[in-house]
């Protein structure tokens, strides 16, 4: 009669509350004390903390919590959870005898009492317990939750408010915290340590024990005491770390801004992984060799999407996919595009690989080959693939500082100093400094044939490209980068760049080997890796093979590791030529030609018989004034070849012997510049303009 007259006063006083909370309505109002980064299938990757006070993770889905848990807190907490409306009669009638008998304080709150305590800050448990007007009150909310809630969605919720452990409050928190596994894999003695600690979550170490030890007993697991005692030490002295296994903080720190949110990321956590783990241990590979730093970035080429970046090889916040450092031998591939395209050469020209002088605003230019070698006449394959730098010296004054400047901008490298004349000839060896971004889409523009595009760190639609490369000028210099026979002279056969599927790939080492870089692409992947040190200090004997290269190859060979990678097919407008050298500076071999460039033959010509040429500046070419030079100071210097016994004039006046470079001051306008005879017969011609003016 008792328990009937108390059901019919909760119902009364029930229909007098407001409506209670919907579950939808307390998962929306639900915040993770962390903003998280999720790859793209959903995966965590990184969290950053937002709400100081306590620690929260997602919400976790009663499908995704280990079955074992909600028995342990049935068991514990409430063992008539599936019967009762909200306020179990019996348990309040033995907790007051208990407590009438035995002095027991021993509450009789249901799992829905307590989560409706946790959904009304007035229903809160205060240090000195609740008053009895609370108790009442909360009894009454527990009623009207179960009229609107399912048992499941009552015991979702619970477990996603409830504290656990200091500031651990919710499963997701607590079961990563304490034993650094998600909700879903608890077993059952680490199931029995979280329901105990419900009912005490501040209980010293051998009181929660204890409690545990009881509770595995009264449910029958396999764990004994001392299994459960020895997880409870673990749990309690291990640091509440809630990081995952493929964090990518950089990444972080750009997508997530303010309050609590989870952000979709295109990263991939099995490659990010992938790539932190070959960074590591080749850095750990190269300590002896001074080399401390690294970075990695992957791009899907189609999409733009960016499937690892990993900023750096430890814990530090430097970010080495966005630095600045000098590109090297890296836009050497984007300098002879530009000579293809432009049909200035082909890929069986031959250039020469010989002692260089430039003459500069600052003196004498002297480039010279990685090995300290000259090897003559050689092919621009060769030359390409070989990473030779005085031929990439001779092609950067046929093609024009300022056109491969401009070239480089359109490409996306941003961070170019103005004007192109602030590098010199030194521009066709990486003197600029850019990022590894920016690097690493460079190349994936090549990969597409020319079409340029931004890469991503979020989904979105297709973009729309735009073509800033030929395209068979770009997949000339692709070939010509997949070339093993190519990178021979250099590099060998055997190397870390001979992948066992299509790619084209590019090393670079800036000055004093303060930078090491490899980059290369596949039909679907673009890769690009980074080694040095980030306080700029040289590294020791480290060259593109031996430094960034590995890395790179493990990337791109676990990026393929299910799929092959097939060369492109070559675009219209794009010849195969079987040709020949004479004399057979190199080997007769099949070759791509622009179509209209072809030959079956290059001959090679004396120096004393080659024709005279203005090798710079180019036809057409924009030269610009910088108004921070001093007028006495900046020149542009004319340089030609096979000018012996001829004279420079430039627009009807003569300016001196063409048998060495001549440095001129510029002036805006339109321009003129000959190479004639004795007797004023002009043998070669350049018109340029200077655009511009002082201060």
């Amino acid at each position: 009669m008792k328990q009937a007259v108390i059901a019919a006063l909760l119902a009364t006083a029930c229909a007098q509350l407001a409506a209670a909370p919907t579950p939808a309505e307390v998962k929306v109002a639900y915040r993770s004390s962390d903003s998280v980064l999720l790859d793209r299938n959903g995966v965590p990757l990184q969290s950053l903390r937002v709400d100081m006070a306590v620690r929260r993770l997602p919400w976790v889905a009663l499908a995704d919590i280990s079955p074992a848990l909600g028995a342990a807190v049935i068991q514990a907490e409430d063992q008539r959870f599936a019967t009762h409306s909200g306020v179990d009669l019996r348990a309040i009638g033995q907790a007051a005898w208990d407590r009438l008998l035995h002095g027991s304080t021993r509450g009789a709150s249901t799992i829905t009492m307590q989560l409706a305590g946790l959904l009304d800050d007035k229903l809160r448990r205060s240090a000195g317990g609740r008053t009895l007007s609370q108790k009442w009150d909360q009894a009454k909310a527990a009623r009207e939750l179960e009229t609107v809630w399912t048992k499941q969605q009552i015991m979702e919720a619970y477990l996603n408010l409830a504290p656990f452990r200091g500031e651990l409050e919710g499963v997701g928190a607590a079961a990563r915290g304490l034993f650094g596994k998600s909700p879903s894999g608890l077993n059952q003695a680490e199931s029995v340590i979280l329901a105990s600690l419900l009912r005490g979550p501040g209980a010293a170490q051998s009181v929660l024990a204890r409690r545990a030890c009881t509770l595995g007993a009264e449910l029958h697991i396999p764990a004994n005491c001392k299994d459960i005692e020895w997880e409870v030490a673990k749990a309690l002295t291990r640091p509440a770390a809630l990081a995952v296994l493929a964090p990518a903080p950089q990444v972080a720190q750009r997508l997530l801004k303010g309050a609590s949110q989870q952000v979709r990321s295109t990263i991939d956590a099995d490659v990010q992984a992938f790539a932190q783990g070959a960074v590591r241990q080749h850095l750990a590979a190269l300590g002896e060799r001074n080399v401390n730093d690294g970075a990695v970035i992957a791009i899907d080429n189609a999409s733009g999407e960016i499937l690892a970046y990993v900023a750096n090889g430890g814990d530090n916040d430097v970010d080495g996919v966005l630095a600045l450092r000098q590109a090297g031998s890296t836009l050497k591939p984007f300098l002879y595009q530009l000579a293809i395209e432009r049909r200035l050469l082909t890929a069986a020209s031959l250039l020469d690989d010989s002692p260089l002088d430039v003459t500069t605003v600052s003196g004498l230019y002297v480039p010279q080959n990685y090995d300290r070698q000259f090897r003559g006449s050689t092919s621009v394959r060769t030359s390409l693939g070989s990473s030779l730098n005085i031929p990439a010296v001779r092609t950067l004054l046929l093609t024009g500082q300022d056109r491969f400047y401009d070239q480089l901008h359109a490409l996306g490298f941003d961070s170019l100093v103005e004007p192109a004349g602030f590098y010199g000839p030194s521009l066709a060896l990486g003197s600029a400094e850019v990022s590894l971004l920016a690097l690493a889409n460079a190349y994936r523009t090549l990969a597409n044939g020319g079409m340029h595009g931004s890469a991503t760190l979020t989904p979105r639609a297709p973009e729309v490209r735009q073509r800033v490369l030929d395209s068979g000028a770009s997949f000339i210099v692709g070939d010509i980068l997949s070339d093993r026979a190519a990178r021979s002279v250099t590099f060998g056969l055997t190397n870390e760049l001979a992948t066992t599927f299509w790619s084209a790939v590019k090393t670079g080492t800036s000055k004093d080997m303060r930078d090491n870089w490899c980059v290369g692409y596949t039909d679907r992947y673009t890769v690009a890796v980074w080694v040095g040190n980030f306080d700029g200090r040289p590294m020791w004997d480290v060259s593109g093979v031996t430094g960034a290269a590995p890395i790179w190859r493990d990337v791109i060979d676990h990026l393929h590791r299910q799929q092959p990678s097939r060369a492109p097919t070559a675009p219209a407008g794009v010849v195969h030529q079987q040709l020949a050298f004479e004399p057979e500076v190199e080997a007769p071999r099949a070759e791509w030609f622009m179509r209209g460039t072809e030959t079956a033959l290059v001959t090679l010509v004396p120096s004393a018989e080659r024709t005279p040429a203005i090798l710079y500046p180019g036809e057409a070419s924009i030269l610009a004034i910088d108004p921070d030079i001093p007028d006495e100071v900046e020149r542009v210097v004319f340089h030609a070849q096979a000018g012996k016994g001829l004279a420079w004039r430039l627009d009807g006046a003569a300016l001196g012997p063409a048998q060495h470079d001549f440095a001129w001051r510029p002036v805006a306008g339109a321009h003129e510049l000959a190479l004639v005879d004795d007797g004023g017969n002009v043998k070669a011609r350049t018109r340029f303009q200077v655009r511009g003016k002082r201060n």
